[in-house]
């Protein structure tokens, strides 16, 4: 058997070779995370949905959404550098993070996810009208918010959303048996060396920022006692593994021509899920003059590959846009 890259580790166990130890970062990123938020709950529909916050209330509010299994704290040292000028807010979707799982989800719950953290948070406590910014799958019930919210909302910005035509879905659809396959149980670990060794990018990418992973990695796990029945500590993943069994999903393309606000563009150039096609596609169905921001360098996950060019881009956005 051929031994794997030291490319091919990075993708498959970017963390494995620290042995649970974190890897050394940057000035700016340990100054970032100095900066904690206030972690809160806000209680929808039954489930208590992890709330973090940055800045004083009264600023105008920025409302930061995360892609699938992912949660919060993806955004935690991006959000300090917009404190000084924003009141930021970040949650974890329910199933996801530290939110309470369902018994069934929809993208319909996840919008009311989104407007119930806003108005706990205070986001609307301004004269300026809140702006969204939705990475991946946060996309989908972000764009449901934003239909559904009218003039209320200021703004919205897609980040490597891919929202495909249907005749996309049908050509990328990956040949094999149909159905999905059935989920299990997230997998308990003896320890968190060996948990954090097992995090990797969906998708799968390269990381050069291992700093971050780390970060992410260790914020994504959970203790719980170990299956050996002794009673010992183990490590879990936090996400609910079963809320894609029967995720209800609809068709988003019609929430864009509900759109009564300003929507944004942007995606990284070596993103796996947001290629010219989609892009193509995307911006047809955006009105004509919505900013568009090509991130160089990053794959789908900008705030993990280019950290300090995502920062600048959206600050450079917020700055100027919506008017």
């Amino acid at each position: 058997m051929t031994e794997p890259t030291s490319k091919e580790l990075n993708i498959q166990a970017p963390l494995a070779a620290f042995k649970g130890e974190k890897p050394e970062a940057p000035r700016w990123f340990d100054q970032a995370l100095q900066r904690t938020p206030q972690r809160s709950w806000t209680e929808v529909d039954g489930a208590r949905i992890e709330t973090l916050t940055w800045g004083e209330v009264g600023k105008p509010g920025l409302l930061l959404l995360h892609g699938n299994r992912a949660h919060a704290d993806w955004w935690s040292f991006i959000a300090p550098f917009f404190a000084d000028d924003f009141r930021v807010a970040a949650l974890s979707w329910s199933g996801m993070g530290g939110s309470d799982w369902r018994e069934s989800y929809s993208i319909d719950q996840l919008a009311q996810e989104v407007g119930a953290v806003a108005a706990a948070t205070g986001l609307r406590d301004t004269g300026a009208k809140p702006v969204v910014v939705a990475h991946s799958f946060g996309g989908f019930p972000a764009l449901r918010y934003a239909a559904r919210s009218g003039t209320q909302l200021g703004g919205l910005v897609m980040v490597d959303s891919p929202i495909l035509s249907p005749e996309m879905r049908k050509a990328r659809r990956r040949p094999g048996p149909s159905g999905q396959v059935e989920p299990r149980p997230n997998r308990v670990y003896a320890d968190l060396p060996e948990a954090l060794a097992r995090f990797r990018f969906a998708p799968p990418q390269v990381c050069k920022n291992l700093y971050i992973a780390d970060h992410i990695a260790r914020t994504s796990l959970k203790p719980v006692p170990r299956e050996d029945g002794q009673g010992r500590a183990g490590w879990t993943w936090r996400f609910d593994p079963f809320q894609w069994r029967d995720m209800r999903m609809e068709n988003p393309v019609p929430d864009f021509s509900t759109l009564q606000c300003p929507v944004s563009v942007m995606w990284g150039s070596h993103s796996l899920l947001f290629d010219a096609e989609v892009l193509a596609y995307v911006a047809s169905l955006t009105p004509t003059g919505s900013p568009r921001i090509e991130n160089p360098a990053a794959r789908h996950h900008l705030m993990v590959d280019q950290p300090l060019a995502f920062v600048a881009a959206l600050r450079g956005l917020l700055s100027a846009w919506p008017r």
